[in-house]
């Protein structure tokens, strides 16, 4: 059975409340639902994680090794600004799919320079939660057309 890490980086917490216009109403525990449910019904698995703390998502990337074949990936604002946690998955060698709820790159102009796209086997960006259904089905054809 394929097995997922769904990380989700700071304030991701705080959904179904934070600028709702920008994120939506969702709460991270309906999406991550959600998520798990989709994931089952393909016959994956999905494990999840959220922190506020660039090095707890760092530990769980590391902690991932040999637990899970892919890895979906919120990085929050953290996408703009740590070398660290690019540095970690690049370290752990797992693909990553990452995924924003927002297209930034129809936001702020600090907002569309990731450091984390190109160390990504893919990314997803402004289909709202459903952009986490996206990423795993993206990263089931990744991982099918890397066998």
């Amino acid at each position: 059975m394929t097995s997922f890490l769904l990380l989700n980086g700071p304030n991701l917490n705080l959904l179904g409340t934070r600028e709702p216009g920008i994120y939506g109403t969702a709460t991270l525990e309906d999406i991550v639902g959600e998520a798990k449910a989709y994931a089952a019904a393909r016959g994956a698995e999905l494990a999840d994680f959220q922190s506020n703390a660039e090095g707890d998502l760092i530990n769980a990337l590391h902690a991932a090794r040999g637990r899970h074949e892919c890895v979906i990936l919120n990085p929050g604002a953290y996408t703009h600004t740590s070398v660290a946690l690019m540095d970690a998955i690049v370290a752990t060698g797992l693909p990553v799919v990452e995924v924003h709820l927002s297209n930034i790159h129809a936001r702020e102009s600090f907002r569309r320079d990731s450091l984390i796209s190109p160390v990504a086997v893919g990314v997803i960006a402004g289909f709202g939660a459903f952009g986490y259904l996206m990423a795993i089905d993206a990263g089931l054809n990744h991982l099918k057309a890397a066998k």
